[in-house]
């Protein structure tokens, strides 16, 4: 599923590419929205809230969620798709320019004004305008006998983070993803490297939180069970904690730097 920081990127260009924009045809393919015709209005902004996205057209919100298949796409118009027809769920067309959802897992339309019925139960988002590092620490620590690695991904505590940025944080801090909250020393420090986590990676499309960008060095543990640990060599080991439907859940762990 894609993270905070790629939905950012998403938002950024999106709103770079439809943002002041008179839309002139808009075409939603699911049954619910289907007769909803946005044509005529004009694309405000665009914007992410956690892994959320919201299209902000005159008085409405286009709300999408990627969950683990979706992707938003910028084209000119008549240009090939890259992905068939039968997966887009959403086509917003501004004269030459076409933004085509695929295989959102999350799609509706609805009044601006009550986008806070769709987001509002996030926590801080650690990208946002309006982060809030005392508030974040405040929720993540709410459930003292959750274990740190859901407790992360727990976008009611934290909105952004997801399975990478879960597994990367519990090895930076040396905290095996199974130790209890009420066993975290520092949940401050914790949130900090969070956010600090995703304000670097959120300007590029290719992710590192080891500050490497070489082929299986950019990340410490996560997708690399198995391996040789980065910092210590020992192999590293993983599995299963949690397990949500169409959500990844996958935890991987160094024996010896995480304890």
């Amino acid at each position: 599923m894609p993270e905070g920081d790629t939905v950012y990127r998403t938002a950024r260009q999106q709103h770079d590419a439809l943002a002041g924009r008179v839309l002139t045809a808009s075409d939603f393919r699911v049954p619910e929205f289907a007769t909803v015709d946005l044509a005529g209005e004009t694309v405000r902004e665009v914007v992410s809230r956690g892994k959320h996205l919201l299209h902000r057209v005159g008085e409405w919100t286009v709300h999408s969620h990627l969950k683990m298949e979706g992707a938003w796409r910028i084209f000119r118009r008549g240009e090939r798709w890259t992905r068939p027809a039968f997966q887009a769920r959403a086509v917003l067309t501004a004269d030459d320019t076409q933004s085509v959802g695929f295989e959102l897992g999350v799609l509706e339309v609805l009044p601006t004004a009550e986008e806070e019925r769709v987001v509002g139960h996030l926590g801080p988002d650690l990208l946002g305008a309006d982060w809030d590092a005392a508030e974040a620490a405040r929720r993540i620590a709410s459930d003292p006998g959750v274990p740190v690695f859901t407790a992360l991904l727990d976008q009611r505590n934290l909105a952004g983070i997801g399975n990478v940025y879960a597994n990367e944080l519990c090895f930076v801090r040396g905290l095996l993803p199974t130790r209890p909250m009420s066993e975290v020393d520092d949940v401050s420090a914790l949130v900090s490297l969070a956010q600090r986590m995703l304000m670097a990676n959120r300007g590029r499309w290719t992710r590192t939180t080891t500050g490497d960008l070489r082929p299986g060095r950019r990340t410490w543990v996560y997708g690399r069970t198995g391996q040789p640990c980065l910092r210590c060599g020992t192999p590293l080991e993983g599995g299963e904690l949690g397990r949500v439907p169409g959500e990844e859940r996958v935890v991987s762990w160094c024996p010896r730097c995480q304890r």
